[in-house]
């Protein structure tokens, strides 16, 4: 994998369920930008499970700063949410968060009982979702006069490249987004038209 790419999931699969001796273990997982998202999530899920046990969960966000978190919600320490982030991590996500809804069953698992049905839980939901391949990128703002204008539309055919917002009038301005392992060589070849102005949006 180049290192401008990352793996998430594009959207949130149907829900997973695990049952292991009468309690039953539901998966969930959510696509997610920020960690302000998750607590939402997690609470819209106590409100349609209220008669759970646990509500435990994980999640990776970031790109180049990856943060992660891991949380038990009441099961022994490191039975549930670690678990569940070791098998994120296992699949080399990020930007991901994925929620394990217990209902206990009346026996106790153990510890190693947990441990097996939340990576488990974790594991059948992630399964299901369609794991996507992103691009980093990084948007350059052009502005240039209409003399220029055939120039900068024959880079931009050249190297491919995806037009976000454009604007005519009295002098041209585009922004276009470029591939982030590409980004400096194709900036240089539009700053070595001199009339250009070229700014990293």
């Amino acid at each position: 994998m180049a290192k401008d790419t990352y793996l998430t999931i594009e959207k949130t699969p149907e829900p997973t369920i695990f049952k292991d001796r009468k309690s039953k273990f539901i998966g969930y997982a959510f696509p997610v930008n920020n960690v302000e998202e998750v607590k939402p999530i997690v609470d819209q899920l106590k409100k349609e499970h209220h008669n759970a046990r646990h509500w435990c969960y994980a999640y990776r966000i970031g790109i180049e700063h990856i943060e992660e978190r891991a949380n038990d919600d009441g099961e022994p320490s490191n039975s549930a949410g670690t678990p569940i982030l070791n098998q994120i991590k296992g699949k080399n996500l990020t930007n991901v968060l994925v929620v394990v809804v217990r209902y206990f069953g009346g026996v106790k698992l153990g510890v190693g009982g947990l441990i097996n049905a939340y990576k488990t839980a974790a594991q059948m939901v992630l399964d299901q979702a369609e794991i996507v391949e992103k691009i980093r990128t990084k948007n350059l703002e052009i502005i240039f006069d209409y003399p220029d204008m055939n120039k900068v539309m024959r880079l931009i055919k050249e190297h491919q490249l995806q037009i976000i917002k454009q604007d005519l009038q009295a002098r041209g301005k585009i922004i276009v987004s470029i591939r982030l392992d590409d980004f400096e060589t194709i900036k240089k070849t539009f700053e070595t038209i001199h009339t250009l102005k070229v700014k990293v949006i």
